[in-house]
């Protein structure tokens, strides 16, 4: 983040923040203060445009569509995979950050890097 690369944060993302943060309470890996803490700074970082916001493309449900038709006989990807996929091919992203092998997978087949 020292080179402070352009990352697109949709409404999608910060769901998906959300969860990650407050399923770790469900986990017992932290407790709802720390997730708390953990969404303020991401709300906060947001707001000092650490990150950018945007919002999801309209052609973002064709794409994802068609990315699943393509991909899920072969890479079996979900929903959820090809809408996090579609967003960066509709927002043109130069790169694609996941934990996700499935969507990693995914990412690469369409032609985006997901080098870190």
């Amino acid at each position: 983040m020292k080179r402070r690369p352009l990352v697109l944060v949709t409404p999608f993302n910060r769901a998906e923040m959300a969860h990650a943060f407050y399923s770790q309470v469900f986990r017992s890996k932290i407790s709802v203060a720390e997730a708390r803490l953990a969404w303020m700074t991401f709300v906060k970082d947001c707001t000092k445009q650490i990150w950018t916001l945007v919002d999801l493309p309209e052609t973002l449900w064709e794409t994802s569509i068609t990315l699943g038709r393509r991909y899920a006989p072969t890479i079996g990807v979900r929903t959820l995979d090809t809408l996090h996929v579609a967003c960066a091919l509709e927002l043109q992203a130069d790169r694609f950050w996941t934990f996700d092998e499935r969507q990693a997978k995914l990412a690469e087949a369409v032609g985006l890097d997901t080098r870190a």
